[in-house]
Formats: structure tokens, sequence, C-alpha cells
């Protein structure tokens, strides 16, 4: 487990956070710029000296009731930025050295070979950084980091200095990393739609502080949070592959233990295979009964757990519990007046096939 509270008091800044994060997995820091979350980064790695208690896996960083604070260089850790941050006259072999060399052999937990694999920049060792894509140096980055066996990962906002197609092209070697290293990663974001993709924990920050924190689901499923506003609000289900439709190309994705199933495109997963798909409130409509006549391929038995209201005075929020995982639909209030919709009411919950990206 991670464990920090963090004290700043700036002319015009104040941070008062207190964390208890995960010890594997990816926990995300999440707010709007100048909320403290890069601030937030620096101070479990050091940079910034805040007042307070940094703990990891057991192992105090920092403690002012004792006095303790363990330099940056003394920490187990790794820190990737927005931009790489390469050592432009050194060829990616040697830039990987540079990460390896920061540790002694017997403490060494993170091959290197298994880290080049797994981020696929083998072809790459004898190039210059120069020569690299900005998706292909991030992945270099990331790399160097993690060559010093880090015990924590540290990323602000990796992917901002990226284009859409360089994000796209880094995103899965971000998502290996957090299901094959056994270790925790921190990362920064602003940025939801990275956030729905890689992030088990949620941190939501506003103006220095922390206003929720806890598993991803859960939070992206709250009504009274800021995350339910907007065009990008929903919810992450995560399901495993549980069968093709091969003649239309189609894949079963089986959620809540197997009780509900969703079809999705198929993009030639294996049967098995753990997949996460992020189901957005525009997109999900509510009905009595189920509607044999309709082209709407996912339609879910359930349960209205709440409602609230959206930020528009038009239109409300509605949390259904689907087979043990919760669905957010936004409706107009005329549309649930019409329902009926209260808590306990069941109703189907209805997901466009084309909406949904396994």
């Amino acid at each position: 487990m991670i464990e920090a509270d963090l004290r700043l008091a700036l002319p015009a800044f104040t941070l008062d956070v207190s964390l208890r994060l995960p010890g594997r997995g990816v926990s995300a820091v999440f707010g709007p710029s100048g909320c403290g979350k890069t601030t937030v980064l620096r101070a479990l790695a050091g940079l910034e000296r805040t007042a307070g208690r940094v703990v990891l896996e057991g192992e105090v960083w920092q403690d002012d009731l004792s006095g303790r604070f363990v330099p940056t260089h003394r920490r187990a850790l790794g820190y990737v930025i927005q931009e790489a941050a390469l050592f432009p006259h050194l060829d990616v072999r040697r830039n990987l050295d540079y990460g390896l060399n920061r540790i002694r052999p017997a403490e060494r937990r993170i091959a290197l070979e298994q880290v080049i694999d797994l981020l696929g920049i083998g072809p790459l060792m004898a190039r210059r950084p120069a020569t690299l894509s900005g998706g292909e140096r991030q992945r270099v980055a990331i790399a160097r980091a993690l060559a010093s066996s880090p015990r924590l990962l540290l990323m602000d906002e990796p992917l901002a200095a990226l284009d859409a197609r360089r994000k796209a092209e880094l995103l899965p070697y971000l998502l290996r990393l957090h299901s094959e290293l056994a270790l925790p990663i921190v990362y920064v974001s602003h940025s939801l739609d990275e956030v729905a993709q890689l992030a088990d924990h949620l941190v939501l920050m506003e103006a220095g502080r922390v206003l929720a924190s806890g598993p991803l689901a859960e939070l992206l499923s709250r009504l009274d949070l800021p995350l339910a506003w907007g065009d990008d609000a929903g919810v992450v289900l995560d399901g495993v592959v549980g069968a093709r439709d091969a003649p239309w190309q189609l894949a079963r994705l089986d959620v809540a233990g197997g009780s509900s199933s969703l079809w999705v495109r198929d993009q030639g997963l294996a049967l098995g295979r753990r997949v996460r798909v992020r189901a957005l409130a525009r997109d999900v409509s509510l009905a009595l009964a189920p509607q044999p006549g309709s082209s709407i391929g996912n339609q879910l038995q359930g349960t209205v757990e709440a409602l609230a209201d959206d930020n528009h005075p038009a239109l409300t929020l509605v949390r259904v519990r689907v087979g043990g995982v919760p669905v957010v639909a936004r409706l107009t209030r005329r549309s649930a007046h019409a329902l009926g919709l209260a808590p306990g009411v069941p109703v189907w919950a209805q997901v466009k096939t084309v909406a949904l990206m396994a």
C-alpha cells in the first residue's frame, strides 16, 4: 500500500491530501488543470518538499514527526513525464543502460529484456532519440524508468504531448505493463478516456483536495461527483470474452461473473481473455420491458438504484444495477417521468453494440 499525507501552503495554492492507494495496479490521479495532481506526484517522488508523511509498503520515505526524509535518488521509483527527456547523444540501448546502472545487480527485480519485450522496443536499440517518433520515445522513456527496477512507477501525463494517433499506438503498451508487471503505478491525467482504459483505482482532485478516492468502477457510477456530468460520463465494465458470432464478426463479453453479457465488435481476442469496455451514459437508454423489435443488440435487465439532476435542467442521470454491476443512463427528465422511474423500479438497460469497443 502507498500511504501519503501531504500538506503545502503557497500564496496562491494550498495542497491538503490524504491518500491510501493499492500496492498493485494503476491508481489514477484525475482532475482539472491546476488542481494539484503533479504536485502530489512530485511530493511522492521527494521532488516537492511538502509537510506530512509518505510510506511505500511499510518503508517510510518521509515522516515529519521523526524527522525522516529520504531524498529522491534513494527512493526506489521511476518517473515518466510528458516529454521523454532521453539523452540525445546516446542510442536507445545506452539510454536504458543509464537506468539499469542506477541499481546494483543483486537488487534488480525487473529483467531489462522483459521490459524491452513488453514495450516492443527491441528493433530500436541502435537508434538515437532524434530518429524516433513521439510514441517510440515515450516507450523508451518508460523502459528506462523500469530498468532501475523501481518499487513504484510515477507517470505524469505521459500521453499529453502525443497526437491522437501516437496515443492510440502507446496505450496498448501501457495496458501490457498494467497486466504483466506487479508494481504500483500512480498515473496523473486530465483525460477521462485514458483513466477509464488504464486505472483500477481513482483519486478525484479539485483545488488541492481529494473529492473522492476508491475503485474506478465505483467512482464512475457515483451520481454525486463531477465525473457524472458532461459527454464523457459513463461506467467501465470488466469481463471476459465468452463466445464469438463469427458470421457477424461479434464477440460476447460476459460481465459480473457471467450473470450479464454484452455483444461487442470482435477484435480477435482469445476466449477467456479479460476485457474492459466503457458504456457512456449518453449511449444507454431505458425501457420498462424488453424490446424484441429493436436494433439495439444489448438489452440487460436491472433495477433503478438512484436518480440525480444532470448539469442541464432538461436532463437526469439514472443509475441501474445490472447483474451486480452499475450502469448509468442519461435521459430527459420528461422520459424519466413518463416511465415512472424511481429507486426499485425494474427496467431494461439498452446499449448499442456499435457504441461499445473492447
